[in-house]
């Protein structure tokens, strides 16, 4: 293939601007990690990927990380599973992300996280 050819050929890496009201987070693939993912897996906006060294959750709009949800699925006490422990197991994440003392709201628009963050988002 020509120099002139290949700059016609369509490249397979584009660059998207367009909204995926999309958020999520990366979690290690280890003991905590797993409870998280198979909890977050049930419900029906979010795709959980199980990779090797990681696990992908992606949710579509806005989900909750339910610490209860958590401390029943993993058998211990109410009160293990809090944001520390969901930092400390999170790498990374997307979107706008909220803890509260009993849940961590992930948002895919920072727009619908305004009340939480106390945005005044009203047109003067």
């Amino acid at each position: 293939m020509t120099t002139q050819e290949a700059s016609r050929v369509e490249s397979p890496f584009k660059s998207d601007n367009t909204a995926s009201n999309m958020c999520g987070f990366t979690l290690m693939n280890n003991q905590v990690g797993s409870v998280v993912a198979q909890v977050m897996s049930e419900l029906d906006n979010v795709r959980v990927t199980h990779l090797p060294s990681m696990i992908r959750v992606d949710g579509k709009g806005k989900f909750e990380v339910l610490y209860d949800d958590i401390d029943e699925a993993a058998g211990e006490e109410t009160g293990w599973f809090n944001a520390a422990e969901f930092e400390e197991n999170m790498s990374t994440h997307y979107g706008r992300m909220i803890h509260q003392d009993d849940r961590t709201i992930m948002f895919a628009n920072p727009e619908d996280a305004a009340e939480y963050l106390g945005f005044d988002l009203k047109t003067k």
